[in-house]
C-alpha cells in the first residue's frame, strides 16, 4: 500500500502514527519486549494519549530475529501459518543490553536496537544488512477511497452481485500495519511467490494475494511472504492474508510491507549463502514432501477442451509408446466429468461405460500412473451438490445460505474445508476414485476463494483463508494419497498455493499462451517459485492457450525435459508430438532418454530437497552467489548444482545467448566441446537440441539407455562421470542408495596432475564405468587392474564389481 504523496507527505487524508521512541523494554528468554511511543515523551502527561506499539523482538531459532508489531492485543486470527511443522527450531540466541543499545546475537545475524530514536539495525560480522530507521514502522488509517481494488476493501468478489448480492457498506478507513526495510546500492529483491514479471522485483508493488489471472499479468496463482535478497539475508511476513509489499515501487531505497489490521510480524533469515537462506526458511515454513520417482518421468494430458474417449487415451499411449516417448502418468482433464456437472467425481458413461476395467487396462499395458483433474468447486448440476446442501459443506454466506456464483460451472458451490464433515464427505469421494485405480489428483484451482459476506465453519477470518485455503486444500488430498499409498507415494499436480504449501508438490505454472514470450514466462515463475521455498515446478509443455507452431513446440519440450517435472498439456488441441512433425517425435525421445538417465542424479537432489529445502531448478544466483553477473539471470538456470540449462527463446534461425560462470564446462550432450568460463556464448541452437552444460568438479551418475522409464533401479548399473576434475581436488557424489535417502556414496580425488582415485564409499552402489571428461596431458592406456580405451579426451573404465578404481594418466 502507498500511503505517501512524494517522500515527505502523506496522501490527503491518511494519519500516521510512527514509532517513535521506546519507553520501556522488558527482557525475555529469546528477546526482549519493547513498548514503542509514536509521540515523543517529553514528560509524564505525553504518556496520556496516542497509541502505543507493542515491539517483540526475537530469535526463534539460529539464524532467525523476528520483529512482531501490535497495535490493539485481541484474540489471534486465523488460520496461521504453520511454523516449524516438520523440522524443529534450533535455540541459539544471545542477549545482550546497556542504557541505549539492545542486542540479539543467533547464528551470525545481529540485530541492534536504539530507544530514542527507535531504530532496528540487523548486521552480520562484516555489514549492515538491513534497517528499520526512524519512522520505519507504524499505524496508517487510510479512508477507503485510497484502497479501492485491494482486497482488504474490495475485489471482484466483492463486487460482483452474483457472488456478493448484498455487500456491506466499506467502513470509513482502513487500518494498515506498516513497516519498511532499507534497501542499500546494488542490493536485489527476488521472490513473493511463483511472479510472473521480471525476476528482479526492484521497482515492483506485489500484492500477496492469490488470483487466476494466467502467466501474462501481474497476478499471480501462488503467491508467497516471503522474498531473498542478494544481500545475505531473507524475509519472511508471517502473515496467511494479503500482504502488499513494495519493493522500492514507493519509497526508492526501501522495501514497504502493508498488512491490514492490528498485527504485522517479519522474520530476518540469514544465511552465509543464499542456499542457507533457504534450509532456513523452509525449516520454518515446511520442507517439501519426499516424491515417488516416477513423478519425474513424462506425464500426458487428454487437453481440455480437446474430445476425448476411452479410445482417444489408448491411441496416445500406443502412439508415444510406438515413438519411443513412454508415458508415465496419464492426465485425464476436466471432462472425465460431464460437462455443467464438475465436481460430479463420476466418470461420464458415455466416454468410459466402465471405468474402473479401463483403468486397469492401461496400467497394465503402458505402465502408466492415472491422474484425473480437480477442483473445490461443486455445480448445482452436480449430483452430489444436494448431499452438499444438506450436510452443511460449503462456504456460507452470513445469512447462512451457501455461497454460490456462475463463474466456472453454473451456481458453483464451495467447499469449505475448515468442516472435518466436508473434508470426509470431500476425501470419500476421492477416495472411491482410487478404488478404481487412481494415482493421483491434479488439484485445479483454488484462488477463487471468497472472501467478503462469507463465514467458515470454523470462524476462521475470511480474508486470511483466501491464500491458506490452497494449501489447506493440497495437504487434504495429498495426506489422503500418503495415507493410501505409504509415504513417499504420494504427489499432487496443484495449480494454487501459498507460504508452506511446499510440503506438497508439485506445482506447475498455470495458463499460459503458446508463445516464446510465455515460455520465458514460465521459466520466470518457475525461478521465482523456487527461490520462495519451492523444490519443484513445472509448466504447460508447448502453452496452454492456443496451438504452438512445431518450432515453439520443440523448444519447450526440450526446456519442458530439463525441469523437474514435465507435462504435455494444452486447452483446445493436442500436445502428443506428431502433431507437430515426427521430427518432434523423435527430439522428445531423444530427450525424455536423457532425462531418464539422469534420475540418479535427479532424484538424489530431489530427496535433499526433502531433507534441507534446496531446489531442483536454480536461479543461476543461487549457485553462483559471487558472480554478480548471475544476479540478473532468468533465462537459464541450474537443475541440481552440477546442470546448467540455457532454453531456446528463438526460432531457429536466430542466435541464442546465455552465460557460462568461471571454469571449463562441458556440453552434456557433445562431451568433446568444452568453454572455458566466464563466458557469454551466442550461438544457433537446431530445433533437437538444447544447450546443457555440465560444471566444472562435477560428478554425474548415468542410468542406462533406454530405460523407458524413470523409476528403474537409481543405485545400479551406474556410470560415473567425472568433469574437470583439477589435481588436488577431492568431490564427493551424494547418491540415493536405492530408497527415500541419500548417502555421500562416491568420493573422487585426483591426487596428482596423472592420478585420480574413485571410491565407492556405499555398498549399495553399483558402478559399471567410469567416464573423464577433461584435458590430460601424457595420456596412457593402462589403468591399474581395469580395461581402459581412449577416445579423444573421454576416458572409460570398466568399474564392474570394483570398490576403488584408480586411474594413472
Amino acid at each position: 500500500m502507498k500511503f505517501n504523496d512524494g517522500f515527505w507527505l502523506l496522501k490527503h487524508d491518511v494519519k500516521a502514527y510512527y514509532g517513535l521512541q521506546v519507553t520501556q523494554v522488558k527482557t525475555e528468554q529469546d528477546g526482549f519486549d519493547l513498548q514503542v511511543a509514536t509521540r515523543p515523551i517529553r514528560h509524564r502527561g505525553d504518556t496520556l494519549g496516542g497509541p502505543l506499539l507493542s515491539v517483540k523482538v526475537h530469535s526463534p531459532t539460529e539464524g532467525v530475529i523476528g520483529v512482531r508489531i501490535d497495535h490493539f492485543r485481541h484474540v489471534e486470527q486465523f488460520p496461521t501459518i504453520p511454523l516449524f511443522p516438520d523440522a524443529p527450531p534450533i535455540p541459539n540466541v544471545t542477549l545482550s543490553r546497556d542504557d541505549t543499545l539492545s542486542s540479539i546475537s543467533t547464528g551470525g545475524l545481529v540485530a541492534e536496537i536504539t530507544e530514542n530514536p527507535y531504530t532496528i539495525t540487523f548486521k552480520d560480522s562484516k555489514r549492515v544488512l538491513t534497517s528499520a530507521g526512524f519512522k520505519h514502522q507504524g499505524i496508517f488509517d487510510v479512508p477507503s477511497r485510497w484502497t479501492l481494488g485491494t482486497a482488504a476493501n474490495s475485489s471482484c468478489l466483492a463486487l460482483d452481485p452474483s457472488s456478493n448480492p448484498n455487500p456491506a457498506a466499506l467502513p470509513e478507513n482502513v487500518r494498515y500495519m506498516h513497516s519498511e526495510l532499507n534497501m542499500s546500492p546494488g542490493e536485489l529483491i527476488y521472490g513473493l511467490g511463483e511472479q510472473f514479471g521480471a525476476f528482479v522485483k526492484n521497482g515492483q508493488a506485489v500484492s500477496v494475494w492469490n488470483r487466476d489471472g494466467g502467466t501474462s499479468s501481474e497476478q499471480a496463482y501462488k503467491c508467497v511472504p516471503f522474498y531473498i535478497t542478494n544481500r545475505n539475508y531473507g524475509v519472511f511476513i508471517n502473515h496467511s492474508g494479503e500482504v502488499e509489499v513494495e519493493v522500492g515501487s514507493e519509497k526508492v531505497s526501501r522495501v514497504g510491507v502493508s498488512v491490514a489490521g492490528e498485527t504485522l510480524e517479519y522474520f530476518i533469515i540469514y544465511g552465509k549463502t543464499p542456499l542457507d537462506i533457504l534450509e532456513r526458511y523452509t525449516r520454518m515454513t515446511g520442507r517439501p514432501a519426499l516424491l515417488p520417482a516416477w513423478t519425474f518421468g513424462l506425464w500426458l494430458s487428454t487437453s481440455f477442451l480437446t474430445s476425448y474417449s476411452s479410445d482417444t487415451v489408448s491411441g496416445f499411449l500406443q502412439g508415444m509408446q510406438e515413438r519411443n516417448c513412454p508415458v508415465r502418468v496419464f492426465h485425464l482433464d476436466c471432462f472425465w466429468m460431464k460437462q455443467y456437472e464438475w465436481c460430479s467425481f463420476t466418470f461420464d458413461p458415455e466416454n468410459f461405460p466402465d471405468p474402473k476395467a479401463y483403468l486397469s487396462e492401461i496400467k497394465q499395458k503402458y505402465n502408466v500412473k492415472i491422474c484425473l483433474w480437480i477442483n473445490p468447486y461443486i455445480s448445482q448440476l452436480s449430483p452430489i451438490f444436494e448431499e452438499g446442501v444438506k450436510g452443511g459443506y460449503f462456504i456460507k454466506r452470513t445469512d447462512g445460505t451457501p455461497w454460490q456464483w456462475d463463474l466456472w460451472q453454473p451456481g458453483l458451490a464451495t467447499l469449505d474445508i475448515t468442516n472435518p464433515a466436508a473434508r470426509k464427505w470431500y476425501s470419500d469421494k476421492l477416495s472411491a476414485l482410487l478404488d478404481l485405480g487412481v494415482d493421483t489428483f491434479k488439484t485445479d484451482f483454488g484462488e477463487r476463494i471468497p472472501h467478503a459476506s462469507i463465514k467458515y465453519h470454523d470462524g476462521s477470518d475470511p480474508m486470511r483463508m483466501h491464500n491458506a485455503y490452497a494449501v489447506i486444500y493440497n495437504e487434504l488430498v495429498f495426506n489422503l494419497l500418503q495415507d493410501r499409498f505409504g509415504k513417499g507415494e504420494a504427489v499432487v499436480f496443484a495449480r494454487a498455493s501459498a507460504a508452506g504449501g511446499q510440503r506438497f508438490p508439485v506445482h506447475w505454472g498455470g495458463d499460459c499462451e503458446s508463445t516464446f514470450e510465455a515460455m520465458a514466462e514460465a521459466l520466470r515463475g518457475a525461478l521465482s517459485l523456487t527461490v520462495s521455498g519451492f523444490a519443484f515446478a513445472s509448466h504447460d509443455i508447448g502453452g496452454f492457450e492456443g496451438h504452438p507452431p512445431p518450432e515453439i513446440y520443440q523448444r519447450w519440450v526440450a526446456f519442458g525435459l530439463f525441469s523437474s517435472h514435465s507435462r504435455l498439456h494444452g486447452s483446445s488441441s493436442y500436445r502428443v508430438p506428431w502433431q507437430y512433425g515426427e521430427d518432434a517425435a523423435k527430439s522428445m525421445a531423444k530427450f525424455l532418454d536423457a532425462k531418464h538417465r539422469l534420475m540418479p542424479y535427479i532424484y538424489s537432489h530431489a530427496v535433499q530437497a526433502h531433507t534441507n529445502g534446496h531446489p531442483l531448478p536454480r536461479a543461476m544466483f543461487l549457485e553462483f552467489p559471487d558472480d554478480r553477473t548471475t544476479h540478473y539471470l532468468d533465462r537459464q538456470y541450474m537443475l541440481g548444482p552440477s546442470l546448467l540449462v540455457a532454453p531456446v527463446f528463438v526460432p531457429k534461425e536466430e542466435e541464442t545467448e546465455y552465460y557460462l560462470p568461471a571454469g571449463r564446462w562441458t556440453s552434456f550432450f557433445h562431451p568433446e566441446r568444452t568453454i572455458q568460463g566466464p563466458a557469454w556464448v551466442r550461438e544457433t541452437v537446431p530445433l533437437d537440441e538444447i544447450p546443457v552444460w555440465v560444471r566444472p568438479g562435477s560428478i554425474l551418475a548415468l542410468g542406462p539407455a533406454g530405460s523407458g522409464r524413470p523409476d528403474y533401479a537409481l543405485n545400479q548399473n551406474l556410470e560415473l562421470h567425472l568433469y574437470e576434475i583439477e589435481p588436488g581436488q577431492s568431490v564427493t557424489a551424494v547418491l540415493s542408495n536405492g530408497g527415500g535417502s541419500t548417502v555421500d556414496a562416491v568420493s573422487v580425488e585426483r591426487s596428482t596432475e596423472r592420478e585420480t582415485i574413485v571410491r565407492i564409499l556405499d555398498d549399495a552402489i553399483g558402478v559399471s564405468h567410469v567416464i573423464v571428461h577433461g584435458q590430460y596431458d601424457g595420456i596412457t592406456t593402462e589403468a591399474r587392474g581395469a580395461p581402459v580405451r581412449t577416445d579423444g579426451d573421454e576416458l572409460k573404465y570398466d568399474a564392474t564389481g570394483r570398490k576403488e578404481v584408480v586411474i594413472a594418466f
